[in-house]
């Protein structure tokens, strides 16, 4: 049994030696002088399965470690006889971060809070219903339009592209790219669609580039009929519209779903579904494992002075620390430390929190810069000494 992979497909290489001859090929070299006498591929996005590369082949899988699976043939994979599968939900937890972690940036830039805006979700699958619970968890106003969800499952908690296009202040895309069908998605964001808002929306793409269409986005930020603009993904990638890359408020080169735990997800089912499909054993599946994190833990002597150093104050506090945590801080322990919250609303500061015992190894550090908290009675505190115009720079 013969496979051919591309060689950028991560933590395969070692695996299926055991049960297959295994050659690696980058993507210029997929042709049909190499893969003729193949039994199965592994591809990526960047590979094409096209006609003219299957055809006379021997190939009778074709399996890719990503979630879309518009680079496949898959009419003339059905007139040949050819299985081929994609990996679905595989990095749908790291696209699901990146629309949140964006939308939470594009907030904290414009001053504004996410709690009870409405976001329109397109696409209820892996990745929106992720979207969907992170939002929900926010606080906002979900509205959920998934037409062949809708068709299974009944109307009940979905809504109309009309409804979407009335109602909501942020619009995410979350569709594979389908151009036949019931419910076609290729260019599925046009003019009309556009034309239709009412809310001047955030636009969110981090699914597949054509789904919008680039000409009438460019168009719809000119006349401000959308606001902000979050796109990863973009139409004839890597030939992408400059002029709209411009316009965006945060640009990424289709990189949402580049997780190393997505990575591992995406091999683990390209293994899985040659297994399955042959009846392989594949003793080694569970070697595809990402890396561990370089910095699994944190020190506490380089992070707490860290955070209170890169705390910029356009007035400079001279700070005296209290006893338990110098004591702490000179030692070698790991220690859990919650984010700092700093507003500069004043001149006075006051008070650290005595200390809370987490439960665990160490403390929860909690650290508040409020002016209007001027009887609190706590001994642990931050005492201003002098204030002075400066800046701490931060490295």
């Amino acid at each position: 049994m013969k496979i051919v992979a591309d060689n950028t497909v991560p933590y395969l290489k070692g695996i299926l030696e055991p049960v297959a001859e295994v050659a690696y090929i980058n993507a210029s070299e997929f042709t049909p002088e190499r893969v003729k006498d193949a039994d199965a591929l592994i591809v990526r996005s960047i590979d094409k399965c096209t006609r003219s590369l299957l055809e006379g082949s021997a190939v009778r899988l074709i399996t890719t470690a990503t979630i879309g699976f518009d680079h496949i043939d898959t009419r003339y994979c059905a007139e040949a006889g050819i299985e081929w599968k994609n990996a679905p939900g595989c990095n749908a937890a790291s696209v699901g971060q990146y629309v949140l972690s964006s939308l939470l940036a594009v907030a904290r830039r414009t001053g504004e809070s996410l709690r009870g805006k409405t976001i329109g979700i397109i696409g209820v699958g892996h990745v929106g219903s992720i979207v969907e619970r992170l939002c929900a968890l926010l606080g906002m106003r979900v509205l959920r339009n998934d037409p062949p969800r809708a068709e299974r499952e009944g109307e009940a908690g979905f809504v109309s592209l009309d409804t979407i296009a009335q109602e909501a202040d942020i619009i995410t895309l979350h569709v594979p790219l389908t151009r036949e069908g019931s419910y076609p998605t290729y260019h599925l964001a046009n003019q009309a669609f556009f034309q239709s808002l009412r809310r001047k929306p955030w636009f969110v793409n981090s699914c597949r580039g054509a789904v919008h269409d680039t000409e009438a986005l460019k168009e719809a930020k000119a006349k401000g009929l959308v606001s902000e603009l979050i796109i990863d993904c973009w139409e004839n990638e890597p030939r992408i519209d400059r002029e709209l890359m411009s316009q965006v408020s945060i640009a990424t080169p289709h990189i949402a779903g580049f997780s190393a735990d997505g990575k591992a997800n995406g091999t683990r089912a390209c293994v899985e579904n040659i297994a399955r499909f042959f009846h392989l054993r594949v003793e080694r599946i569970d070697r595809i494992l990402p890396p561990a994190p370089l910095n699994p833990g944190i020190n506490l002597r380089a992070t707490v002075w860290r955070a209170l150093s890169c705390v910029r104050f356009i007035r400079f506090l001279s700070i005296k620390p209290c006893a338990s945590l110098r004591s702490a801080s000179s030692g070698s322990g790991r220690i859990t430390i919650t984010p700092v919250s700093i507003r500069l609303t004043g001149f006075s500061m006051r008070a650290m929190r005595r200390p809370r015992h987490s439960g665990r190894s160490g403390f929860n550090w909690t650290y508040k810069y409020n002016t209007e908290e001027k009887e609190r009675k706590r001994k642990w505190y931050l005492k201003k000494t002098y204030i002075r115009e400066s800046i701490i720079h931060c490295k």
